[in-house]
This record gives C-alpha cells, sequence and structure tokens, in this order.
C-alpha cells in the first residue's frame, strides 16, 4: 500500500499535467504485454509493422510490461502544455549516478532473458560507459516516439486535454476528495492521505510540494506512482480511453435528435468527454466547420461552452447540456 499524507499546502498544489513521454513508456509496456492491455490492440496491431527492423532492443530491456520502470525514463512534466523534444532532454541530463542506481535495480527486479543466452550487457557495461547507454536510450525512446506515438498524438492530446480540463473544475469545484472519489478503483482519500493499493509499500509525506496527477491513455488499466524525492505522481487511465482508436462511433441520437437535429445530438453525447473541434469531426466523420456551425447553435442555446487550452479551444457541456444529453 502507498501512502501519501497531504498537508493543506499539499492539497493546495495538485495539479493535473499529461506527458508525451510517459505516454511513449506506456506504450513500450503494451508492446511487452498486450495481453494485459487488450484494449489498445488496434494501436499494436497498426504499429507493429512499422517497427520491424527497428533497434528498440535496449529500451524494451528496461521497460517491462509491468513492475519497476526507471524513475528517469519519466521525469516529472514541468508545463501544463508539454512537449516531446523538451522532455527527452529532461531524461537527457539525468545524473549518472541516478542513471546506473536506477538501471542496477531494474535489473536486480528480473529483466527479460536475453535471446543471446549471455548475462545482460547493458548491465555488464553500465558503471563503465554510463553515458553510452543513457544516450542510447534516449535515441531509442525518440525513435520509438516517432514511429508508433506521434502519429497518434492529435487524438490522445485532445482526449488527455479534456480529462484535465474536467477534473481541474471538479478540484476547482469539490476539492481534493472530489477528484480523487472517482479517479481509479485503487485510489482511495481519507483523513488527508491518499492511499493506492499497489504491491510495494510507501508511507510519507509529500514535503508541501504537492501531487502531480498525470492522466494518461496507455496506462491503463493501471495506475503508475512516483514517491518522492522525485516529486511526487500519479498517472492514471484517462476516462473513454477506447474512444482513441475508434474512426467513428455508432448514432445515438434517438429521441434527442429529434428534438434538435441528428448531428447536434450526437455532438452532445459525444461531450462526455470535453473535446476540441478537430477531434469531434474526426470521431463524426464530417468537417470541422459543419461541427464549428452546429457548436455556434449549442453555445448559443447555453448547452456547451468553450474553454481555451494553449492554441485550442476544448467544448463541454453546460449543467443544461448535461441534462439534455440524458435524454435518449
Amino acid at each position: 500500500m502507498i501512502e501519501f499524507v497531504f498537508t493543506p499546502d499539499d492539497a493546495a498544489r495538485v495539479r493535473f499535467v499529461f506527458s508525451p513521454v510517459w505516454e511513449a513508456v506506456g506504450a513500450l509496456r503494451v508492446l511487452a504485454g498486450p495481453s494485459l492491455r487488450a484494449l489498445h490492440l488496434p494501436w499494436l496491431r497498426a504499429v507493429r509493422p512499422r517497427l520491424d527492423g527497428l533497434d528498440l532492443d535496449l529500451l524494451r530491456a528496461f521497460v517491462p510490461a509491468t513492475g519497476y520502470v526507471p524513475d528517469f525514463l519519466t521525469p516529472p512534466p514541468s508545463t501544463p502544455l508539454p512537449d516531446f523534444a523538451a522532455e527527452l532532454e529532461t531524461v537527457r541530463a539525468t545524473p549518472r549516478n541516478v542513471v546506473v542506481e536506477e538501471l542496477l535495480w531494474t535489473g536486480s527486479q528480473g529483466m527479460p532473458p536475453n535471446p543471446c543466452g549471455s548475462d545482460h550487457p547493458p548491465l555488464a557495461r553500465l558503471d563503465a560507459d554510463p553515458d553510452a547507454i543513457l544516450d542510447a536510450l534516449a535515441e531509442q525512446l525518440e525513435v520509438f516516439w516517432r514511429v508508433a506515438v506521434r502519429p497518434y498524438w492529435g487524438r490522445i492530446r485532445e482526449l488527455l486535454e479534456g480529462d484535465v480540463l474536467r477534473r481541474t473544475r471538479a478540484l476547482t469545484e469539490r476539492g481534493a476528495a472530489g477528484v480523487f472519489a472517482d479517479l481509479h478503483e485503487t485510489v482511495t482519500w481519507g483523513d488527508g492521505a491518499l492511499r493506492i493499493n499497489r504491491p510495494w509499500t510507501y508511507h510519507g509525506g509529500l514535503a508541501g510540494r504537492g501531487l502531480l496527477l498525470v492522466p494518461s491513455v496507455f496506462t491503463w488499466p493501471r495506475v503508475q506512482v512516483v514517491p518522492p524525492p522525485y516529486q511526487a505522481m500519479l498517472s492514471y487511465p484517462v476516462s473513454g480511453v477506447a474512444t482513441v482508436w475508434e474512426s467513428r462511433p455508432g448514432p445515438r441520437a434517438g429521441a434527442l435528435g429529434a428534438l434538435v437535429g441528428r448531428a447536434r445530438a450526437e455532438i452532445l453525447h459525444l461531450l462526455d468527454a470535453p473535446s476540441s473541434t478537430t477531434e469531434l469531426a474526426r470521431r463524426l466523420g464530417v468537417t470541422p466547420g459543419a461541427v464549428s456551425q452546429h457548436l455556434a447553435v449549442l453555445r448559443s442555446c447555453d448547452l456547451v461552452t468553450g474553454h481555451r487550452m494553449g492554441r485550442r479551444v476544448v467544448y463541454v457541456r453546460t449543467p443544461t447540456g448535461d441534462d439534455l444529453a440524458r435524454i435518449v
């Protein structure tokens, strides 16, 4: 069991961010153990042919399907609008003693068998040349991101931004208890402490630094935890993960469609999770211009509202829109 004890300062410093590097590492876990994450099989079937012939052996050796992943491969996101290249530079800047310590710890947990049958060469040469190991890990991570994750980053980012917007609003309205209540089945909140049911133990405070909550697509169906002395982080599966890989949902207009029109009814239903115009257009199979026209009507009727996140506007239903969307 993991238990983070909150002070008032910690509770005030709970914040949501997401991370391209976290998604890339999570995607590597899917690659290592697809049977544990069957929801991502459409992605896996699409990317596997692209990975043929790529040298990812070192990276895959240190990112198992389950268990410990070196913390330096998932650095704390430093901005609400993350950039993969900047995060990769953070990975490259990891102190070499930390690289050695964490990679040796990973090896002690049982690395996958070496197909050549020998001892693990990465561990054997780690003390002698940690710079080369770190450079190779960073280069392979960049290749994997470019080939396997970046082509889907637009739709992944839309889902993550929507979750951040929705949960930030819940944090403002209901405080930490309201946010943690439905974060994940293994996460509970009470008596000023956050408890996460995991097969290892940690109990301690957060030193007034608060907690980063990191929504993720590829973390599904589990949570991932990074305790102090790093910035404490909890990565959890974002709501609506399955929608990332679907091309177009079946029609759900029903009686609501008869009332407001089929397209507007479908948009209201799709806004179960906040989305941008581009994401709504992708899921409906129509042009962004058509979606914009329908959103303008829904906004004029106070059924949806837009919130700017960086260069994009993300739409959410208003309370009146929520009530209307219950009509089936």
